[in-house]
């Protein structure tokens, strides 16, 4: 049955990650505990002044040598996890239509983009170590938060574009009908955006993008060739609740909010056990690794939270979508084929739901659907209407 199928598919999944994550979390602990940050750091420096560059260009180019050289390191302990998560499972199950080699070019591509950013947000982090130590964690806190509102607001019409098609809805009569739509929600000015994922995934999806003039909401070509009006508009309407609540916003707040978290306790980290590990201080580039061990084990740590905030969106904006559109059949058809198209774990484990899940179950929703349509739409429950199979 589809349920057996995407219950088996989704923990083939988690447990990938796991070990992803797993495996990324032992090298770092090897690095840490093995000495090779302090040879290394001793080895960029010695070559960054072996191309006699101004002693102030030495320290952030031997950073740069030491990040590429550490990023190449976790890169290949997880690509073996990532490729059998994103790849061979995707195909095992159907899920996508990609070849090797498109996958490939994409992730090659994800990954230079990944390590610009990251290379960049290093040698502010480690300039911000050697001006203002004290309050490193703050101002680290700062640049994270700034980093992640540009990337949210240029991702739909920088980023996204290097992966996928994306171009206005054409359909004129189906266009006319999400744009007044979006009007009744008091966003005119929100526009509609066909996202073509069709020739490398065969899963549907919706999402809002971008802040401020970048912002839009994207429909997935498998969701506009394959869905009602009704249902799309319903949709539609699910994604403008999170334009309406700011919850993009809310989002970048809680995200600072643990990175305030983890940037504190690396640089206590770093005061504490540093010196036994020969780091001299937060500007020490060979802290690189213990940086990243402790403050990706915090913000692992406390992404439920950040999950828990994701799910309660989502229910609210299933009630704005019924709210505004009154057509809670539509909404069960979309989340029925929906969960059936994209292989959605209907009821999993409540351990499941708080630490992985992003959206409340399926079977959840469809439930309060139901709910809301004999409580606040006037509509009674149809016969066997409490069964929220897929």
């Amino acid at each position: 049955m589809n349920e057996d199928k995407g219950t088996r598919y989704h923990r083939a999944r988690r447990r990938l990650g796991v070990l992803e994550v797993a495996f990324v979390g032992a090298a770092l602990v090897l690095v840490v505990l093995s000495g090779v940050p302090l040879a290394a750091r001793g080895g960029v420096l010695g070559m960054a002044a072996a191309l006699d560059l101004p002693d102030r260009w030495r320290e952030p180019v031997g950073l740069l040598l030491f990040g590429i050289g550490l990023a190449v390191l976790l890169e290949l302990v997880a690509l073996p996890w990532y490729f059998l998560r994103s790849f061979v499972l995707e195909r095992s199950y159907g899920l996508t239509s990609e070849s090797f080699e498109t996958w490939l070019r994409d992730h090659v591509k994800a990954s230079l983009i990944v390590l610009l950013l990251g290379l960049a947000g290093v040698e502010v982090l480690f300039w911000i170590a050697r001006e203002a130590a004290s309050w490193w964690w703050a101002w680290a806190t700062l640049g994270t938060f700034g980093l992640s509102v540009l990337i949210v607001a240029l991702a739909p019409v920088l980023l996204l574009p290097l992966f996928y098609r994306v171009r206005p809805l054409e359909q004129l009569g189906l266009r006319e009908r999400l744009l007044a739509l979006a009007a009744r929600a008091g966003r005119p000015a929100l526009d509609v955006y066909e996202w073509k994922v069709g020739g490398r995934t065969r899963k549907a999806n919706a999402a809002l993008a971008g802040l401020g003039r970048t912002r839009r909401i994207l429909l997935s070509d498998t969701l506009l060739e394959r869905y009602s009006e009704e249902e799309i508009e319903v949709v539609l309407a699910h994604e403008l609740s999170h334009h309406v609540h700011a919850d993009v916003w809310r989002g970048l707040a809680l995200e600072a909010a643990i990175a305030a978290v983890a940037w504190g306790t690396v640089q206590v980290a770093v005061w504490t056990i540093g010196p036994s590990l020969g780091l001299r201080d937060l500007a020490d580039m060979a802290a690189l690794p213990l940086m990243l061990l402790v403050g990706g084990t915090i913000s692992l740590a406390l992404q439920p939270l950040a999950h828990a905030q994701s799910r309660a969106a989502e229910r609210r904006a299933d009630d704005y979508a019924l709210a505004l559109t009154r057509r809670p059949d539509a909404l069960i058809s979309a989340l029925r084929r929906l969960g059936q198209q994209n292989l959605a774990e209907e009821q999993p484990s409540r351990f499941v739901e708080v630490t992985f899940l992003t959206h409340p179950p399926v079977g959840e929703r469809i439930a309060a659907v139901r709910r809301w349509r004999v409580r606040d739409g006037g509509i009674p429950e149809r016969p066997g209407g409490a069964d929220t199979r897929l």
